[in-house]
């Protein structure tokens, strides 16, 4: 992912999340220029179809809605905090290979947990890709799931 692609993120972000998970374009480029090695983007004829936030992060720790990525000094967990395929581009297995290409990474970098805030009725989507729901969280970070202003819930995934 690239600056420049940050105006299609944008687009894809109005058209597939709700108007209470927006995220401002200020929070997606601080994001991207924090961790540009972890931002993925698919493309198809049309431009970018779909794209993939992540950062290194520890269980637990969950980064609120327009939050800025906190990534500790030693970290066990791969923390995917966005996805988000365009509408045009559904049902061409794009989500999945984004987070498989990224657990792969994650794995070879030694990571050996990979976490999530699943959104919009997502858990199911989540479980076919073996994350499982994970209720035991401080109150601190069940706060930064409230922010979500929607039901959320905290997914993990052993590596």
């Amino acid at each position: 992912m690239r600056t420049d692609d940050l105006p299609q993120i944008m687009d894809i972000q109005l058209d597939v999340y709700s108007d209470a998970l927006q995220e401002t374009p200020e929070i997606i480029a601080q994001r991207l220029a924090q961790v540009p090695d972890l931002a993925l983007v698919a493309e198809d004829q049309q431009g970018i179809c779909g794209y993939l936030f992540s950062y290194r992060s520890q269980r637990g720790a969950i980064t609120p809605l327009d939050g800025l990525f906190v990534e500790p000094e030693h970290s066990d967990c791969l923390y995917l905090h966005d996805l988000a395929v365009a509408p045009r581009a559904l049902k061409r297995g794009i989500g999945p290979s984004l987070v498989k290409h990224k657990l792969a990474l994650a794995r070879q970098a030694g990571l050996r947990h990979c976490s999530l805030v699943s959104v919009q009725d997502s858990a199911a989507f989540w479980q076919h890709l073996g994350f499982q729901t994970h209720n035991s969280i401080s109150q601190q970070q069940a706060t930064a799931l409230e922010s979500y202003g929607v039901p959320a819930v905290y997914m993990q995934k052993t590596l």
